[in-house]
């Protein structure tokens, strides 16, 4: 998955859960922006996203996997 497919499954997710939803490029590093899920944020690359990283981003948001 890129980063591109993440913020807007994140995206949905906020609709469907009515969460504010909001995307900051200019708090990342390079090639990586800040998105901010309700009162939880995790940082998200432009490209495509490590195995690792994947399954930890949804975590930092508190986003269950299944649901996602």
């Amino acid at each position: 998955m890129n980063g591109r497919e993440f913020r807007r499954r994140a995206r949905r997710y906020a609709r469907r859960h009515r969460l504010d939803f909001d995307l900051v490029p200019s708090r990342g590093k390079g090639s990586h922006g800040e998105l901010r899920l309700g009162p939880y944020r995790t940082t998200v690359p432009h490209g495509e996203i490590p195995a690792g990283t994947l399954a930890a981003m949804p975590k930092g948001l508190h986003i269950d996997k299944k649901e996602f």
